[in-house]
């Protein structure tokens, strides 16, 4: 394959987008440096230049990922409102759109090993998009008396448990692993019966 003529901005964004391509076909530890480095049309040694390894890369794709994924969460919050139910529904549902839409960076992030806490710039991102399910939690359960209120960050844990097993077991076509019922349904079920446990939402709601 011919080498490119990249800038030192174009080669480490082909290079991520080349990880990418190599993990959603293989596996986060299913490719090379060189792999990467060959889909990306350069020279092993050229890669080395901006990732010490192939974590190191798959880590830059993790950030990027959690960048989205936090930009998705936000707007699906936003665009939820005006009650905190709905917004907090709404980053249910941004959660499948997410992993279907960018499956690459969604195995990165969560299926690869890498701790979020490998750079401040990724725990950062990270801690972003957690903070809206958070923040979320927060508003729609004020209302619970304080004694029985759960903490936001163990409400808001719950539910990305919960959007997660959706996704890993129906959303993204796992094998032997098939629902008579639409993932979005089955989440938003889930979540129902679980603010109906913290009677935050009528029996017959």
């Amino acid at each position: 394959m011919p080498k490119r003529g990249y800038h030192h901005g174009d080669l480490r964004r082909a290079l991520v987008e080349a990880a990418l391509k190599l993990i959603e076909e293989k596996g986060p530890t299913g490719f090379t440096l060189s792999e990467a480095a060959k889909r990306a049309g350069v020279t092993p040694a050229a890669v080395y230049r901006h990732f010490e390894g192939r974590e190191d890369l798959i880590a830059e794709a993790a950030r990027q990922g959690y960048q989205i994924f936090a930009d998705v969460m936000e707007y699906a919050y936003s665009n939820g409102q005006p009650s905190a139910l709905a917004a907090f529904e709404a980053t249910g549902r941004a959660y499948l759109a997410f992993a279907r839409k960018y499956p690459g960076h969604y195995i990165a992030m969560f299926e690869s090993g890498i701790s979020v806490h490998r750079s401040s710039e990724l725990a950062h991102v990270a801690a972003r998009a957690n903070g809206v399910l958070e923040k979320a939690a927060a508003e729609l359960s004020q209302h619970i008396p304080p004694e029985k209120r759960p903490p936001p960050a163990m409400f808001s844990a719950h539910i990305w448990a919960m959007s997660h097993g959706v996704v890993e077991l129906f959303a993204r076509g796992a094998a032997g692993s098939r629902s008579p019922f639409p993932p979005e349904e089955l989440l938003e079920a889930g979540i129902g019966i679980y603010l109906r446990g913290l009677g935050l939402v009528a029996p017959d709601s």
